[in-house]
């Protein structure tokens, strides 16, 4: 017997329904294919995870080679080549100055975890086991496993859960880091790591250079260790490989997830830095944290087909360029009036929308606005009081054309209808 309504679908009521043009069935390049037959511009890389675009040949065929020789093979204590091969790609990408090891994990919200799991075993086998505080953003998003719903900045039902938010503190990300010291002249020295986001995913608010020049100053000050979440910023999307790249000096421990296999597998990597990695070594700590499906051949071998791809592709002055493009696209609307703010960096833009009194959209308003643009033909992302676009790194001028034909008409449809 067939179950009605057997998928319950992510971050929205339970009795949500949806018709065939809401229900993907397949996505080619920069399309989603959709049950009706109808396909959308996707103007989110999949959320986020897709900027090469989505069926890439390279990643395709590296998956299915992998999994064809070596269908599993664990990291519970032994290596397997493929993971190595991996995680040597992604030092000699970030800079083996920078980084030395790779965890990998399986996802954002897992990362996020043992992130803050690392930072807090990094104090207590020094001794220091009274830092145990991790200290995320207001507004941010880490995930929603336990650890990271806990960091996570946004409210997430944290209280429904039985989240634990005892070890973590919340300070704003709009201040140019003054809240932020203020907490660390009160709670510093029990303070283990910070997480930011360089640009924020709800709002796609990126951190001013006054907030990061002051975090780094802290970090000098304080101790603490710094974890740059670049789940959503990492692989190109700021204009940088890395939107850390652009700091002074770099964070202690770097997230990745998302673009990190072209969202062809589950998978995230954490990479330490000397600071963190020889305290590790020289003390022969062990780290207990493990994930079955970690590191696997599938996973490793998209990571580095993802690398030969972004390097083949030139993916800084790639993206460099259609910021470029995409910048005079969004000013145009709020020229015109359709939006009222544009906020982020590089190719990860959020544009905020208000009532005709001023007042901010509210999220059901978003999501109505969201569904106009869709029905248009585009698909982008619902933020706070906001859209945002996230395209793929290959968008083609007449793509360009038809997100700004499909974004004016679906604002105009959607405020009116929440006007």
């Amino acid at each position: 017997m067939t179950v009605p309504h057997a998928l319950w679908t992510s971050m929205l009521p339970a009795d949500a329904t949806f018709p065939p043009d809401r229900v993907a069935v397949g996505a080619t390049g920069n399309r989603i294919e959709f049950a009706d037959g109808s396909t959308r511009l996707c103007a989110t890389s999949g959320l986020w995870n897709v900027p090469l675009g989505f069926g890439n040949p390279a990643v395709t065929e590296a998956v299915n080679r992998a999994t064809h020789d070596a269908s599993y093979l664990t990291l519970f204590r032994a290596p397997h080549r493929y993971a190595e091969v991996a995680a040597e790609a992604l030092i000699e990408l970030a800079n083996p100055a920078t980084y030395r090891r790779v965890i990998f994990s399986t996802s954002g919200g897992a990362a996020n975890d043992a992130a803050v799991k690392l930072a807090r075993q990094y104090w207590s086998q020094k001794g220091s086991a009274s830092r145990s505080l991790a200290v995320g953003l207001r507004g941010s998003y880490h995930g929603t496993m336990y650890g990271s719903h806990a960091l996570s900045g946004d409210d997430l039902l944290q209280s429904v859960y039985g989240v634990d938010r005892r070890s973590v503190r919340h300070v704003a990300h709009d201040d140019d880091g003054e809240e932020l010291e203020t907490l660390l002249k009160r709670e510093g020295t029990r303070v283990a790591s910070v997480v930011v986001e360089p640009v924020l995913g709800s709002g796609a608010y990126a951190l001013s250079d006054a907030f990061i020049s002051r975090l780094l100053a802290l970090r000098e000050e304080y101790g603490f260790l710094v974890v740059a979440d670049e789940v959503a910023t990492g692989f190109g999307r700021t204009g940088k490989m890395f939107a850390t790249d652009g700091w002074a000096s770099a964070p202690d421990i770097l997230l990745l997830s998302k673009a990190l296999t072209n969202g062809a597998m589950g998978a995230s990597a954490l990479l330490v830095g000397p600071r963190v990695a020889s305290e590790f070594v020289r003390g022969g700590w062990t780290f207990v944290h493990g994930e079955t499906q970690a590191g696997t051949p599938a996973c490793a071998a998209a990571i580095v087909a993802v690398i030969e791809e972004l390097r083949r592709i030139d993916v800084e002055s790639t993206t460099q360029a259609l910021a470029i493009d995409l910048s005079h696209l969004v000013r145009s609307w709020e020229s015109d009036g359709l939006i009222t703010e544009i906020t982020g960096k590089g190719c990860f833009l959020g544009l905020g929308l208000r009532n005709q009194d001023g007042s901010p959209l509210s999220g059901p308003d978003v999501l109505r606005v969201v569904s106009a643009i869709a029905g248009n033909g585009v698909v982008v992302q619902p933020g706070p009081s906001s859209i945002e676009l996230i395209p793929a790194y290959g968008f083609t001028p007449s793509e360009i054309l038809e997100l700004d034909t499909a974004v004016r008409a679906g604002l105009a449809q959607g405020q009116a209808v929440s006007a």
